[in-house]
């Protein structure tokens, strides 16, 4: 079973289980600016609704190149760290790998301009 994982807008993130082309389940999560609190509780919830669990996820792919810094970091890196813990591939959208140092696979982020993160506006009294 293939693990989709999408982060790669701010206001949603896009799960989907393939058995090889075959759509099993997919489920679009809103998540305005947050990613990280429903990420993996998606995972969670689209393996028990596919009567599944995580141990049947043979491939993880990812999109690595969108819209938001920080929702495209928070799918990479839950992706990576899965396949790290699941010793499974993880390729991304463009369906590229690097193999790191420790023989397993890493994404890398593809960003479409430099990070705007400063502090903000209310915070400078």
């Amino acid at each position: 079973m293939i693990l989709y994982i999408d982060t790669s807008k701010n206001n949603l993130i896009y799960l989907a289980l393939k058995s090889g082309d075959e759509l099993i389940l997919e489920k679009k999560i809103a998540a305005q600016y947050s990613q990280a609190e429903k990420l993996l509780p998606g995972i969670d919830k689209l393996l028990k609704s596919a009567n599944s669990d995580i141990a049947k996820i043979k491939k993880i792919i990812v999109v690595n190149s969108g819209e938001g810094f920080t929702a495209l970091r928070i799918g990479i890196i839950t992706a990576n760290a899965l396949g790290f813990a699941l010793n499974i591939p993880v390729f991304s959208s463009d369906n590229k790998q690097i193999k790191s140092d420790y023989n397993f696979s890493i994404i890398k982020p593809k960003y479409k301009k430099e990070p705007n993160i400063t502090v903000s506006k209310n915070l400078k009294k």
